[in-house]
């Protein structure tokens, strides 16, 4: 899907109005956050933080590796 938008003055600064059914494929309500993923191409909009899922994987992978410790500490 390929979506035109125009960037407009609001206030001090600029804004782009997302069509409703961008912001419905995109499945946001307003007060939700977006974020802008730099890209080879220019940038990508997303729902999800992609460095918080980063990190979360690689916190995943510390707990899986010291369960047992984690256990052990979760027991006192």
């Amino acid at each position: 899907m390929s979506v035109t938008v125009k960037v407009r003055k609001t206030g001090n600064s600029m804004s782009v109005i997302l069509p409703k059914e961008v912001l419905s494929r995109l499945n946001v309500k307003e007060g939700d956050e977006l974020f802008m993923v730099e890209t080879q191409d220019g940038y990508s909009v997303t729902r999800h933080d992609p460095k918080f899922a980063h990190t979360m994987e690689i916190a995943e992978q510390v707990f899986d590796r010291f369960k047992n410790a984690y256990r052990e500490l979760a027991k006192k």
